[in-house]
């Protein structure tokens, strides 16, 4: 079945027995609430070279009455994916989706002396369900344990589900913590032995964030959670991550037992300059790793949904610890194909997957969609490459745009830069004030021969471990792969590469190149 392993410094995704990149898309919320809404979205993940549809259980569908189930519409999904070669990535809207209890069944809505909401300051009640509560964690866990059993019943030797997501998007909203009576007898007790352990174990590796704000109040290492961390909405958010992660954990092992799929949380990232509970708080943010990471224990990654620029900045938050990259949502704009070069080659993350892949399913399709379609391509063309290559340092991701318009970096001995080829002003949209963004795939394949396939970029080369020799394009071919098998379609040493100059592709050449560099006096 599917699992999780390393290679070299980077981890891989195990499916039917090899290396599996996600080239995933997730459905719009809605979109899977009946066979017949799904009918056209097939036919456009396929146009899409989508290999992985992410796709969301609700709690209050396949649970409408309690203790009855009904999996007939994840078993059609299950089925139709079969039928369109894709595999699936199910997002289990239990407890939270988006912070809010939205897909909870109205059996567990309706009693809510029986399964208690979160409360604020001033003692009103939300639609979140708190995670103090037992009876809110045995429904869940009831449901998921069930869910996680047919799964297994219904796909185990298929594999055709490959992971899961428990719970959306947790998050504490529109206070820093929840004042529910359960929650504020735990707030006033001491902190759990098993997150000190953890903090005097993990000290010297505490991301930054974190370790400051134990340092600040002494790194004490007994009292309340105030005592421990001090007075002020970061205890108050420290405290709700703990028990976030603990109701999770419970989760993730409940499944695990049954049927041990890789599974991960997601966080909605939270907004620069606003204070917890202003944001969705306490969820799997890189400021609360640490915490995360020790109340839940049983998960294999972190992840971060993305609807804020700045790509690179969150991803090297969210590879701290060894954290394992996947980005399971992100808006569908204009930028999707460049950072799905990015992330597959810089952090050699799992996998990309924007959000709402099914925009208008009839629709014929959009340039993002198509230069997503093309990305999806290059890169399934390329993947051996990439697998054989993963974890020893030997690929790179590029993402440029008109803030960051060259990186360097090396590979062996020699230091390449990537510009954005805007920067050659060859381009109509060269002059504009907004550059599409551009990406590529670097790949060292052997001490000299290399593989470029993105859009956007040129390349050129020095000799770091002897200045004085010049390197030269020694052959350079613009192809494809078939059968794992390089196809050259056409040889480049001339215009395209300027007389050996450099290696390109402009931004509307989403292709694979192969070459290889000499070194001469």
């Amino acid at each position: 079945m599917p699992y999780l392993q390393k290679k070299g410094n980077a981890t891989e995704l195990i499916v039917e027995g090899n290396p599996y990149t996600i080239l995933g898309g997730e459905l719009s919320n809605s979109t899977f609430t009946s066979t017949e809404s799904m009918t056209p979205v097939w036919s456009k993940l396929k146009a899409l070279n989508v290999n992985t549809v992410l796709a969301p259980v609700y709690w209050e569908l396949i649970e409408p009455n309690e203790g009855e189930f009904d999996f007939n519409l994840l078993d059609d999904l299950i089925i139709e994916a079969r039928n369109n070669d894709l595999k699936i990535v199910l997002l289990w809207f239990g407890s939270w989706k988006n912070s809010m209890s939205s897909h909870v069944p109205s059996w567990v809505k309706t009693n809510q002396s029986k399964y208690p909401r979160v409360k604020d300051d001033i003692g009103k009640s939300h639609e979140i369900l708190s995670p103090f509560s037992d009876n809110n964690l045995e429904a869940d866990l009831n449901a998921f344990k069930n869910l996680m059993q047919h799964i297994k019943t219904f796909d185990g030797n298929n594999h055709t589900v490959i992971m899961i997501q428990p719970e959306n998007e947790i998050g504490m909203l529109p206070t820093a913590r929840d004042y529910h009576p359960l929650a504020n007898q735990k707030f006033n007790l001491s902190v759990p032995t098993e997150l000190i352990d953890y903090l005097i174990k993990n000290k010297s590796q505490l991301v930054p964030e974190f370790y400051a704000v134990w340092e600040k109040n002494g790194f004490k290492t007994t009292g309340t959670w105030e005592e421990i961390f001090g007075k002020g909405l970061h205890t108050d958010e420290i405290f709700m991550a703990w028990y976030f992660a603990q109701y999770t954990n419970k989760i993730i092992e409940v499944g695990k037992e049954i049927y041990p799929l890789p599974m991960f949380v997601n966080a909605a990232l939270n907004r620069p300059n606003k204070n917890p509970g202003e944001y969705p708080s306490a969820g799997p943010l890189p400021h609360l790793m640490d915490v995360w990471k020790a109340g839940c224990a049983s998960v294999d990654m972190l992840t971060p949904d993305f609807y804020f620029p700045n790509i690179k900045y969150w991803c090297d938050l969210y590879t701290r610890q060894n954290n394992t990259l996947f980005i399971p949502e992100h808006r569908f704009d204009n930028t999707v194909a460049a950072k799905a070069l990015f992330t597959i080659g810089h952090y050699e993350s799992l996998g990309f997957s924007p959000f709402s892949i099914e925009q208008n399913p009839n629709a014929p399709l959009q340039p993002k969609e198509e230069k997503l379609a093309k990305v999806y391509n290059i890169i399934n063309q390329i993947k051996p490459v990439i697998d054989k290559n993963k974890g020893e340092n030997r690929i790179e991701g590029i993402l440029l745009d008109k803030g960051v318009k060259e990186v360097t970096f090396t590979f062996g001995d020699y230091e390449i830069k990537a510009s954005h080829t805007y920067n050659l002003g060859w381009e109509p949209n060269s002059s504009s004030e907004n550059w599409e963004p551009s990406g590529a795939i670097i790949i060292q394949n052997s001490e000299n021969e290399f593989y470029y396939a993105g859009f956007g970029l040129s390349l050129t080369f020095k000799n770091i471990k002897n200045p004085n020799l010049n390197v030269g394009i020694l052959k350079a071919d613009k192809g494809y792969f078939e059968n794992e098998n390089w196809i050259v379609f056409q040889h480049l040493n001339g215009d395209q590469t300027h007389q050996g100059r450099h290696i390109r592709s402009f931004n509307d050449d989403v292709s694979i190149q192969r070459f290889t560099l000499y070194n001469y006096e």
